[in-house]
C-alpha cells in the first residue's frame, strides 16, 4: 500500500502543459480581490511530439469544471511551496467557445503588492497550467494532424513575467527522446510509446508504464546494442516488420483498410508465405518446407510470427470495438482507475453556499460546501480462445477476422450491459447510494408520479423534476436533461418526440427537439424511459478502465494445450453511479 507521503510528492510533480490567459481588467473587483481571465478556448495551438507537428485543441465540453474550481493562482509556475500560492480558481463557466475563470486573491499582506499591480494593469501577463486525461486524434480542414483534449482539467494559473511560449511544454524536451529510448530498449511499441507522450507522462509515469507491460507480457528486454538508429524506422527493426505484415494481413480480412507503405512487400502474402518470410528472418533455411511445416516452425522457433498474430488481432478486435453502437455510454462518464482499489469520487455542492448582507462595521459570517462521495472499483474480465494451427494452415483470415471483430462488440456490448444493469438494479430501482436511498426514489425527487409513455405531458413533468432538483446544501442546481434513454419498444416514439416540426398553430410546437434520443435494447422493461443530463455538465453515471489499459487487451502465447496460438482478451472495467440529480425515470404505460 502507497503511503501518503508518496501519494502527495506525485501529485506535487504532476506535468503541465501551459497556454496564455488573458486577463479583463475591467472585471477587477477591489473589495472581493477578484479578477475574470479567458483561461481556454477552441484555437489550436501548434505543438510537436515524437510523430511530428499537430494542432492543439481544448474543447470547453470536456474541461472537469469541479478539479478547475479550487485550483491555485501561482507566482510563475512555482510549485515548490505555499508562500507561492496567490489565491484561488474561485469559479469556472464557459461561454461559448471560451473558458472563464474568476481569479481571487489571497489577502496576506504580501500579496498585496501583486494585487495592487494586477489591478493597475501592471501585471498583465497570465499563464495556465492543464493537464489531459484523454485525446481524441483527427485532422483539420488542411489535412494537419489535430489532437483535441476531450477530457481535460486546469491545475494552476500564474502571473508571469512574461507569457509563456504557447508551443513549449513544461516538460523538458529531453523526458520525450528519454521515454521513446526507454521504450525501444524495453522492446515497447512504438505507438504505446507514443501515446504516452501525447498523454504528457513523465519519465517516472513511462518507467512505470512500461515495467507493468513488461511484466503482463514477459516481453525479453532487448539490447540497445543489437538495433542502430538506421534500423529504427526500417523493417529491420521487428517491431516495424511486426505490425508491417500485421496490416498486409489485416487489409485482406478488411479490404477498404489501407496499409503503410512499409506493409506494401506483404501484401497479397498467405499465412504461410509470412510464415516463410519470419524464419528468413530469423536465419532459418525454409528449403523443402511445406505450409504446415512453415507454420508450425515459426510458431515455435521466431518471436516474429506470434507477435505479429497478436497485432493483426488486436487490430481487427479495436476497429470493431471503436465503431460498436455506444447506446447508454452516451449517458455516462469515462475516465481512469490506478488501481482496483475502490475508486470515490466526491462531488462539492455549492448551491447552499449563499452570500449573506454584512452591516457597517459588522463580520462576515462564515460559509461552508458540502460534499458527497460515491463510489465503485475497477474489476478484470476475459476470456482465453485458440486461434488454430489447422485455421492458419488454411490460410483462413476471413474467419480470424470474424472471430475477432466479434471480439470487439462483445467487448463493447458487455460494458453497455454493465451499465444498463446499474439502471435497472433493484427491480429498476436502481444501486442503493451513500445516503441509503436507491438511485430511483421519491427522496431523491427523480421518479415520475404518473406513469405514462413518453409525451410532451410526462416528458415536461420530468423535465420539472430534474429542474427542481437542490443540491445537498439546498440550493437550486442547473440540471437540463439532455437525453432520451428508451428501450427498443420505444424508439419510434422517441424518435417522434424529437423531430424538429414546422408548426402552424402554437399548440403544435414541439418543445423537446432538444432531446437526443437513445435507445439501449439492453433495457428490460418495455415500458421504463429516463431523462438524462449530459455527462459533461452533470455526470449521474461513470465508467472506468485501468490507467494505461482502455478498452480490451489482447495478449498471446503459442499453444501447449491446443495445437495453435492461445489468445486472453482481457478488460479491466467498472462503472457505478455517482450522482442521482440528473437521472430521471418513468415506469411507463
Amino acid at each position: 500500500m502507497r503511503n501518503s507521503t508518496a501519494l502527495l510528492l506525485r501529485e506535487s510533480a504532476v506535468d503541465l502543459t501551459r497556454r496564455d490567459a488573458i486577463p479583463r481588467p475591467r472585471t477587477f473587483d477591489p473589495e472581493a480581490l477578484t479578477i475574470d481571465a479567458v483561461i481556454a478556448s477552441t484555437t489550436p495551438v501548434r505543438r510537436r511530439d515524437a510523430r511530428g507537428d499537430f494542432m492543439e485543441i481544448l474543447d470547453p465540453s470536456g474541461l472537469d469544471l469541479g478539479v478547475t474550481r479550487g485550483a491555485s493562482v501561482l507566482d510563475s509556475h512555482q510549485q515548490g511551496g505555499i508562500d507561492n500560492v496567490l489565491g484561488t480558481i474561485d469559479d469556472v463557466w464557459i461561454e461559448g467557445s471560451e473558458v472563464i475563470a474568476r481569479l481571487r486573491f489571497s489577502s496576506r499582506p504580501e500579496v498585496a503588492p501583486v494585487v495592487t499591480d494586477v489591478r493597475n494593469g501592471i501585471l498583465r501577463n497570465l499563464s495556465v497550467g492543464y493537464q489531459v486525461d484523454e485525446w481524441r486524434a483527427g485532422k483539420d480542414a488542411s489535412g494537419q494532424r489535430t489532437m483535441t483534449a476531450v477530457r481535460w482539467s486546469v491545475r494552476e494559473a500564474s502571473f508571469v513575467a512574461v507569457p509563456a511560449d504557447p508551443t513549449a511544454r513544461t516538460r523538458a524536451a529531453n523526458d520525450d527522446r528519454a521515454i521513446v529510448e526507454l521504450g525501444r530498449r524495453a522492446g515497447i511499441a512504438t505507438d504505446r510509446v507514443n501515446a504516452l507522450i501525447e498523454c504528457g507522462a513523465s519519465i517516472d509515469d513511462a518507467r512505470r508504464a512500461f515495467l507493468n507491460d513488461m511484466l503482463d507480457r514477459s516481453v525479453t528486454v532487448r539490447s540497445v546494442g543489437t538495433m542502430n538508429m538506421h534500423n529504427a524506422n526500417t523493417l529491420d527493426n521487428p517491431e516495424i516488420f511486426q505490425r508491417a505484415a500485421a496490416e498486409a494481413m489485416y487489409a485482406r480480412i478488411a479490404p477498404n483498410f489501407t496499409p503503410a507503405p512499409q506493409a506494401r512487400p506483404y501484401v497479397g502474402m498467405s499465412c504461410a508465405d509470412i510464415a516463410r518470410e519470419c524464419l528468413h528472418r530469423a536465419g532459418i533455411s525454409t528449403m523443402g518446407m511445406t505450409a504446415p511445416s512453415l507454420i508450425t516452425r515459426a510458431l515455435q522457433t521466431t518471436s516474429d510470427y506470434p507477435a505479429l498474430l497478436a497485432n493483426l488481432m488486436n487490430k481487427s478486435l479495436r476497429d470493431a470495438y471503436a465503431v460498436a453502437p455506444s447506446g447508454i455510454r452516451r449517458i455516462a462518464r469515462e475516465t481512469t482507475a490506478p488501481d482496483f482499489r475502490a475508486k470515490s469520487r466526491i462531488q462539492i455542492d455549492h448551491s447552499g453556499f449563499t452570500l449573506a448582507p454584512v452591516l457597517e462595521g459588522g463580520e462576515f459570517q462564515r460559509g461552508y460546501f458540502v460534499d458527497t462521495a460515491e463510489s465503485y472499483a475497477v474489476s478484470t474480465y476475459g476470456k482465453v480462445f485458440a486461434i488454430s494451427r489447422q485455421a492458419l494452415i488454411n490460410d483462413d483470415l476471413g474467419g480470424l477476422g470474424d472471430v475477432t471483430r466479434r471480439l470487439g462488440l462483445a467487448a463493447a456490448e458487455f460494458e453497455n450491459e454493465k451499465l444498463a444493469n446499474l439502471l435497472q438494479a433493484n427491480s429498476g430501482n436502481g444501486p442503493t447510494m451513500s445516503d441509503n436511498v436507491a438511485l430511483f426514489n421519491a427522496a431523491h425527487g427523480n421518479v415520475a408520479s404518473v406513469a405514462a409513455a413518453p409525451n410532451v405531458t410526462s416528458l415536461s413533468a420530468a423535465r420539472l423534476l430534474m429542474r427542481s432538483q437542490t443540491g445537498p446544501g439546498g440550493g437550486i442546481i442547473s440540471a437540463v436533461p439532455a437525453f432520451l434513454l428508451v428501450p427498443s419498444a420505444l424508439e419510434t416514439v422517441a424518435d417522434q418526440l424529437a423531430v424538429t416540426t414546422n408548426p402552424i398553430t402554437f399548440d403544435d410546437v414541439n418543445p423537446f427537439t432538444k432531446l437526443t434520443p437513445i435507445v439501449e435494447p439492453r433495457l428490460t422493461s418495455a415500458t421504463r424511459w429516463y431523462l438524462a443530463a449530459d455527462p459533461a455538465l452533470l455526470p449521474c453515471i461513470e465508467y472506468a478502465y485501468l490507467a494505461g489499459a482502455p478498452g480490451p487487451q489482447i495478449e498471446t502465447r503459442v499453444g501447449f494445450d491446443v495445437d495453435g496460438v492461445e489468445t486472453k482478451v482481457r478488460l479491466d472495467f467498472g462503472c457505478g453511479i455517482i450522482e442521482h440529480r440528473g437521472l430521471v425515470t418513468n415506469a411507463g404505460a
